[in-house]
């Protein structure tokens, strides 16, 4: 302690000034850059997807090309449907691993193996997921299906929700914990009923970033749920509209402007849905937190 105080005190003011000034400077800079990227991003998507947003567009089903009236109403329902089995595959089991990790199995050796292959399945290629789901649904059944999506999005999902939900529950105070057991309420009733209200937000903040980084992914579709212009009435057993692949085929794939414009319009929408699905969330949670 007494060398820290001393080369602190070795310093010139000058220096110490310009270092603070320095990294004051560099965080705004970051700052910026990165809302300046976000504007730039939405701005572009605004731009280009408004001219193709109309009540034809929103409401009619995809059509090949030269069709008129087209839309991509059966992409929004079958990506609804797809992202609402995925949560429903992998929310309540993520939530109970990271409860279980957080609660009951901090240091043992099995926790241990979960956070390890949390970790790794979280930096894995999409992709990878893809193809794994591909090998074990799609070759054996012989066909393409949403609900074959949804599992690939769902081994997504897990890993984000299970580590969130542990690091929200590992902030909540002890003290909480040791008042609720002073009282006689069990250990898992103490668990249900007061830690994991307290971290209800976070819990749910989790659940959203997972929403969110699935909603827009493309590879895992592309081997699993692949499109169809009609709608998604067979999910389990044949191919379903969605979004991600409907802007990667119409923005990439395909040679005419019309398409172009589509895809545009369909990556304007799904930004709408994240944007909206987070304030409202937000918002809802904040009045009930000031109400109580």
């Amino acid at each position: 302690m007494t060398n820290i105080t001393t080369n602190a005190r070795r310093r010139p003011l000058f220096f110490r000034k310009a270092l603070d000034s320095a990294v004051g400077a560099f965080s705004i800079v970051a700052v910026a850059a990165a809302v300046g990227g976000m504007a730039w991003i939405l701005f572009t998507v605004i731009s280009h997807g408004v001219p193709a947003i109309s009540a034809e567009f929103l409401t009619n089903p995809t059509k090949p090309y030269g069709i008129p009236e087209a839309g991509i109403a059966n992409a929004l329902i079958g990506t609804f449907f797809i992202t609402l089995c995925a949560a429903i595959l992998a929310v309540p089991p993520a939530i109970a691993a990271g409860i279980f990790l957080s609660e009951f199995g901090k240091r043992g050796k099995l926790a241990a193996a979960l956070r390890f292959s949390a970790n790794v399945m979280m930096g894995m290629p999409s992709v990878i997921v893809g193809l794994f789901v591909y090998t074990i649904l799609v070759v054996p059944t012989g066909r393409f299906s949403g609900f074959a999506g949804a599992v690939s999005l769902a081994i997504i999902m897990f890993p984000v929700v299970m580590r969130t939900t542990e690091d929200m529950l590992g902030m909540v105070p002890n003290t909480l914990r040791e008042s609720a057991l002073a009282l006689g309420m069990s250990r898992a009733r103490t668990t249900l009923a007061i830690v994991c209200r307290s971290a209800k937000n976070g819990m749910l903040t989790g659940i959203l970033l997972a929403l969110a980084r699935v909603s827009g992914e493309t590879a895992p579709l592309l081997f699993t749920a692949m499109f169809a212009d009609s709608w998604p009435t067979g999910f389990f057993s044949e191919p379903t509209a969605n979004m991600p692949v409907l802007i990667t085929e119409y923005a990439t794939n395909s040679p005419f402007e019309e398409m172009h414009s589509a895809g545009w319009g369909a990556a304007l929408v799904i930004a709408i849905v994240v944007l909206a699905i987070n304030i409202f969330t937000r918002v809802v949670f904040r009045d009930k937190h000031k109400a109580h």
